[in-house]
């Protein structure tokens, strides 16, 4: 039952990274088209220089998302060797994309507005590919065996913790249990001093 049923969970782990890196890739193409277009509007810099401030940003872009979205569970204790890891291989990425750029811009004389946004958008589905390669390989490393087994642990104790809770508390934490009326006790006099003045012998008067 374990060997027949753990290559669907792997195939829905990945299908939900492949989820998550296109979500954060698809808005870092957006800003990178963006970047593109402005810095050509505003400036008089030549295509490939345009493209490679724009790729330099979206990269920033990218990692903030990667980090924080997509591998957020992943290991975080070498941040300086994942840092160094993630600008290798975006650099690698910034050279395949606007690589595809200066060929089809300088090479193939596509060079009208229209057409190098698409030779661009055709860059950064190639380097897009690789990407997210080196990215889930290298430099959003998975925690080993052992880590992932704790965190389960951990994760399953929490869960256990929160539905004892809510069974002790079935009102939530947010609505208290209705508390039952306070209960006026009432003095009752001891039952001697009740019949004090009841049974009390009449008093004697001697008259001479």
């Amino acid at each position: 039952m374990t060997n027949a049923s753990a290559p669907p969970s792997r195939l829905r782990r990945i299908v939900a990274e492949l989820a998550k890196f296109g979500a954060v890739g698809g808005a870092g193409v957006l800003v990178n088209m963006a970047a593109y277009n402005l810095v050509r509007h505003f400036t008089s810099l030549a295509y490939v220089r345009a493209s490679v401030i724009a790729t330099v940003i979206s990269i920033v872009f990218n990692y903030i998302g990667f980090r924080y979205f997509t591998y957020r569970d992943r290991d975080k204790s070498g941040r300086k060797r994942e840092l160094g890891l993630f600008a290798f291989f975006s650099a690698i990425g910034l050279v395949i994309e606007n690589g595809v750029l200066y060929a089809g811009t300088y090479g193939l004389g596509f060079d009208t507005p229209l057409q190098t946004n698409v030779v661009k958008f055709c860059g950064i589905g190639v380097a897009t590919l690789f990407r997210f390669w080196s990215y889930r390989s290298w430099v959003f490393r998975a925690l080993p065996p052992k880590d992932q087994e704790a965190v389960r642990e951990v994760t399953a104790a929490v869960h256990e913790a929160e539905a004892a809770l809510a069974q002790r508390n079935p009102y939530g934490s947010a609505h208290r249990a209705p508390q039952p009326s306070p209960v006026v006790a009432h003095h009752t006099p001891e039952r001697g001093h009740q019949n004090q003045g009841r049974h009390r012998k009449p008093r004697r008067v001697h008259v001479d």
